[in-house]
């Protein structure tokens, strides 16, 4: 899932359940032609480890939002902080600490944190689609701080930043920031799959959705773009 390795999105791959499609090719999206895709990005590196990799996927994430929304006449507002910590020893948000295996947004102090050596373990088990579906998630939470976000459920939420996180790298394959090496698309599904409620309990107020669903929220935005979001 890097500049010399993201090969996912451009096989034609049916998600668990049929709950989606990714394209083949992901269609051009209208706010990119012709401006994003002829942009260098300021990103340095090609992903070769999992450090690598973790620093281009955020460089990458936020200079595609804040492309987006220079194009809109607005300023994205990069967070603060990237934080890498192991189980308890992580930052809190807001009074409440960092747990073990997680990785979060914080709005109180506009930061992303994640537990490194649970990102690193899925990382090596599943293959770098972990960090290109984590980073872009939680990224995808500071973009909604900076929008409306006046969600009713988590879920909500949670599934939204699934959307972003697909329109995010499928604007990244359209600008040619990422390219394609075959072999990677059941990273993606394995990764979805794994980040997913084992209950479809959408009321729960630490609810992210079922693995279809999230799968299903991820290709919408990869499929359609930011808009479908």
């Amino acid at each position: 899932m890097t500049r010399r390795a993201f090969a996912a999105f451009f096989l034609l791959v049916t998600l668990v359940a049929s709950c989606g499609t990714l394209a083949g090719s992901p269609p051009p999206d209208r706010a990119q032609q012709g401006d994003t895709a002829s942009r260098a990005t300021p990103c340095r590196g090609n992903g070769d480890d999992f450090p690598g990799d973790v620093k281009l996927a955020r460089c990458l994430t936020e200079w595609f939002w804040a492309d987006r929304f220079r194009q809109s006449g607005e300023t994205y507002r990069p967070i603060t902080r990237f934080v890498a910590y192991e189980g308890n020893g992580g930052p809190d948000c807001g009074g409440q600490p960092a747990v073990p295996e997680n990785a979060f947004y914080c709005p109180d102090g506009h930061f992303v944190a994640y537990d490194a050596a649970w990102l690193r373990a899925m990382y090596d088990q599943m293959g770098d689609g972990a960090v290109y579906v984590v980073i872009p998630h939680e990224l995808g939470h500071a973009v909604q701080a900076q929008l409306v976000d006046d969600f009713r459920y988590n879920v909500e939420r949670e599934l939204q930043a699934d959307c972003y996180a697909g329109a995010a790298l499928s604007g990244l394959i359209q600008a040619r920031a990422l390219r394609a090496e075959q072999g990677d698309e059941e990273e993606l599904l394995v990764n979805l799959e794994a980040a997913g409620d084992p209950t479809d309990a959408w009321w729960a107020p630490d609810a992210h959705g079922t693995p279809e669903k999230r799968q299903g929220y991820f290709a919408q935005g990869y499929n359609e773009g930011v808009g479908a979001c």
